[in-house]
């Protein structure tokens, strides 16, 4: 495989992405691209499969079939986690540690640099928690302090499941921007369930209902499929799933 260009209009791309759970169908035949410099996001109803294709992409479940590309190139799937680091929602890294421990362990494990250690710590306004153990913090707490390790990561694919599950509306709004400031550097995949939420960040969104793309493109492409003059994320939303 070739170096990283991140001007490359597709720079990930899945292919046939299917998962059974016995005679449950989770996910079929599920293919899209990812843009470079974009944030795409992965929405639909409760069950619609957007976890599990995380995981699948990931290479944290196993799957029927799936085809990955990076740039055009064939990825096996051994190897994502070199251009993919997928944050799930809900894991607790070592509550047993402190904040500041736990932060300092992942920007070794990563190779951050410590100014970049320093404005993650800033920005996200855990310089309060640092010495909190993990498993004492608040559900937002632990969202920014998952944020952080995510941002640390080298791999310029970020995915990241339900990244504002916790805030407000002004800490999501501080969020959304922080991770706006990041597109120069990565590329964003995210799973988001607040329409809302989705509409204000994304560039594009790949609409999952019951495991099958049901639709993908800008939120004007979607309202040309659902045929819909007007209306936002969620009109066109119940107009196509």
């Amino acid at each position: 495989m070739g170096p990283l260009n991140m001007t490359d209009p597709v720079l990930f791309r899945c292919e046939s992405v299917s998962r059974r759970f016995g005679e449950i169908e989770a996910l079929s035949d599920v293919g899209f691209s990812v843009h470079a410099g974009e944030i795409l996001g992965i929405i639909g109803p409760n069950g619609a499969g957007k976890t599990t294709l995380m995981e699948c992409l990931a290479g944290l479940q196993p799957c029927h079939s799936i085809s990955l590309y990076w740039q055009g190139h064939p990825l096996p799937p051994a190897h994502a986690r070199d251009r993919l680091f997928y944050l799930p929602d809900g894991v607790l890294p070592w509550p047993d540690e402190s904040v500041a421990t736990v932060l300092r362990l992942f920007r070794r494990l990563h190779g951050a640099s410590p100014s970049r250690h320093e404005t993650l710590r800033e920005r996200l306004r855990l310089g309060a928690v640092m010495d909190k153990r993990v498993g004492a913090l608040s559900k937002g707490y632990r969202r920014r302090l998952l944020l952080a390790i995510g941002l640390m990561a080298s791999q310029p694919l970020l995915l990241l499941d339900e990244p504002f599950d916790g805030f407000d509306l002004r800490q999501t709004l501080g969020v959304m921007a922080l991770l706006r400031e990041t597109l120069a550097e990565r590329t964003l995949l995210l799973s988001i369930h607040q329409l809302s939420e989705a509409e204000k960040i994304c560039d594009r969104f790949l609409l999952l209902d019951e495991g099958r793309v049901a639709a993908l493109g800008t939120l004007a492409e979607l309202r040309q499929q659902a045929g819909l003059d007007s209306g936002g994320l969620e009109e066109v939303f119940l107009a196509l799933v």
